[in-house]
């Protein structure tokens, strides 16, 4: 098969899987078109098998730990860590509208960095809504930061994206150093978004709430014990050269055992907590975009990623990174990207990162969980409207991502490479 053919055939492959993420239609996932779709650019020779199979291999030590942390999430909830987290920010809002945004910002922060954006959409943003309801606040500042800092605060931690991950199995950066080189870029960015939303939902939140009361319940501290531990135990383990997802399934049996004990869940749960046609979906994915970059993309795109590490070489490769996210899905740009700024240094692949983990929040089509967050809002009453999603995008993206390069930059030079 010609060059020529096999880029039109996997090109053309990979927007139908796109188009499909986009839609779902029928309420069917991902895979029903990305496994077949995967298989077309195997048998058609876009991509050879042994390739296919590497690729698969690459992206293995990322899916288990992505699916690890998944399962704990999972049974942090079962154990009533969210409830009590919706508990702590209804009493401690005290009826004030403001207030309770910053305690929105910092749990959702927080439960995207140790946790990972999935956590923040499919568990915490119910969570929020229902707190919102029950102070009689308006939802929608808190709904849309439920999407953006899923997004946002996902530089943090490699666990906290799939991006992440993949890049920090392939970069070969430390635990330590990657938490390190992001930690400021991750509060800047955050900063810049509260205050781009206090201004933007002004009048929501002047709106007023009430004070309800709210009856105190238990601080689910076992789940937060396992999940220090298991955080602690990722430092440990890069350390002495241990796969971290040996970490993560240890913290997830730990806390499987407590919940089973206790009939909080089942062992069908948990194992559909692991997400497993999400997984197969995101090799499904890793192929295809393989299939894409080999036959072209990666030469056509090798012009535009700059070699350097200055500041604006990183905020090139940032702003790059973001539209690329947006026109694609983050997923799938990562996938082409990482190759391309691994070459430059563990310096150009944590600019990239701000750029594809900032850079969905200007369109629903630039993350799978802001899709999800809005399939998971619209079910539940609260609406949300692409115009005004892309107005807040426009305001919060520039500035947080010039922030938090200029952040990363900083940090380089005081931390170093």
């Amino acid at each position: 098969m010609s060059s020529s053919l096999a880029e039109a055939i996997s090109v053309a492959l990979l927007l139908v899987v796109l188009g499909w993420t986009v839609v779902r239609p029928w309420g069917l996932p991902e895979l029903v078109v990305a496994l077949p779709a995967a298989s077309v650019v195997i048998l058609t020779g876009a991509i050879p098998l042994s390739q296919a199979a590497a690729e698969a291999r690459r992206l293995g030590p990322a899916i288990v730990f992505l699916a690890a942390m998944l399962v704990l999430a999972r049974l942090c909830e079962a154990e009533g860590l969210f409830g009590a987290f919706g508990n702590w920010m209804a009493r401690a809002a005290a009826g004030q509208t403001r207030r309770l945004l910053v305690y929105v910002f910092v749990v959702a922060s927080a439960t995207t960095a140790v946790f990972s954006l999935d956590a923040t959409i499919v568990l915490l943003a119910p969570v929020v809504l229902a707190v919102s309801a029950q102070l009689a606040a308006r939802p929608k500042p808190y709904a849309y930061a439920s999407a953006h800092l899923a997004n946002t605060a996902s530089l943090l931690l490699p666990v906290s994206n799939l991006t992440n991950l993949l890049a920090f199995f392939e970069s070969g950066i430390s635990f330590v150093r990657f938490a390190a080189l992001m930690a400021l870029p991750w509060a800047v960015a955050i900063g810049a978004e509260y205050a781009v939303f206090s201004r933007f939902f002004a009048a929501d939140l002047d709106a007023g709430a009430r004070r309800a009361p709210v009856k105190p319940r238990g601080a689910a501290v076992f789940p937060l014990v396992v999940v220090a531990c298991t955080l602690a135990g990722f430092t440990g383990a890069n350390a002495l050269g241990i796969n971290p997802a040996w970490v993560a399934w240890a913290g997830a049996l730990v806390l499987a055992g407590r919940t089973l004990a206790k009939r909080l869940t089942t062992p069908f749960i948990i194992v559909r907590a692991a997400a497993l046609p999400f997984l197969a979906f995101v090799i499904s994915l890793g192929i295809i975009v393989r299939a894409v970059v080999d036959n072209g993309l990666a030469a056509a795109l090798s012009h535009l990623v700059p070699g350097g590490t200055g500041l604006l070489a990183l905020l090139a490769i940032a702003i790059l990174a973001a539209g690329l996210a947006n026109i694609i899905n983050n997923l799938p740009a990562v996938l082409v990207l990482l190759p391309l700024t691994l070459a430059a240094g563990p310096a150009a692949v944590l600019a990239m990162l701000i750029g594809l983990n900032i850079g969905p929040n200007l369109t629903y089509t630039g993350s799978l969980a802001t899709m999800l967050w809005r399939r998971i809002i619209s079910q539940r009453g609260s609406g949300v409207n692409l115009g005004e999603f892309t107005r807040l995008g426009l305001l919060t993206v520039p500035f947080a991502l010039l922030l938090a390069v200029l952040a990363l930059y900083i940090s380089l030079m005081i931390i170093g490479t």
